[in-house]
């Protein structure tokens, strides 16, 4: 994985929930949260994941939560 990657989930609202995997240090920092623009993005969550967890994590993502891959949100 690349310094990070982006999954972004659309909502009937107009806006996106998304998660933000951001490799840092020995891990990789897991974000989840929403964006309505024009509004600011809001975290609800974040924490530190080992490797072997960022891709457990990201496939449940991807094939169970509704999820795609996707360029930055902002």
């Amino acid at each position: 994985m690349p310094g990070s990657l982006w999954l972004v989930r659309p909502r009937t609202d107009g806006g996106n929930d998304y998660v933000n995997f951001v490799r840092g240090g020995t891990g990789i920092e897991m974000r989840e949260g929403s964006h309505l623009p024009p509004q600011m993005p809001l975290l609800k969550h974040r924490c530190w994941l080992h490797l072997d967890e960022e891709e457990r994590q990201r496939i449940l993502l991807l094939r169970q939560q509704g999820f795609q891959s996707s360029e930055p949100l902002f």
